[in-house]
């Protein structure tokens, strides 16, 4: 993932109802869930779901896809896998790491210079 697409992703998700409703679509797994069942869960008007899913699609974190007279929505889970590499590409000072080994990942000391304010 790019920085446009870093910025774009992070755009989407940086308002409450987004985050909730991407949240929503990854618990909904891969078969995803339908845009009326997404604002009930949700409590949010048909109208402010539309424009939210909107922007999801518009970053790539969200599909639509029809079935019958339904619109199911998906989580794009490349995009998020993407998205979260590309905010962890540098940790570790760039050594690989997991996000299992967290204890493990620590800048060199003197990347980390601590600071303390005196009041």
């Amino acid at each position: 993932m790019d920085t446009i697409n870093a910025v774009r992703a992070l755009g989407a998700l940086a308002h409450e109802s987004r985050l909730a409703i991407f949240r929503q679509l990854v618990v909904a797994g891969p078969e995803g869930m339908a845009a009326g069942d997404i604002a009930q869960a949700l409590g949010i008007s048909p109208s402010g779901l539309s424009f939210h899913l909107k922007d999801l699609t518009h970053a790539g974190l969200a599909s639509p896809r029809q079935e019958g007279r339904f619109v199911i929505y998906t989580a794009n889970f490349d995009a998020m896998t993407s998205l979260l590499g590309f905010l962890t590409e540098n940790c570790c000072a760039g050594a690989p790491c997991s996000a299992n080994a967290r204890s493990d990942c620590r800048a060199p000391a003197e990347v980390v210079k601590p600071t303390r304010s005196r009041t």
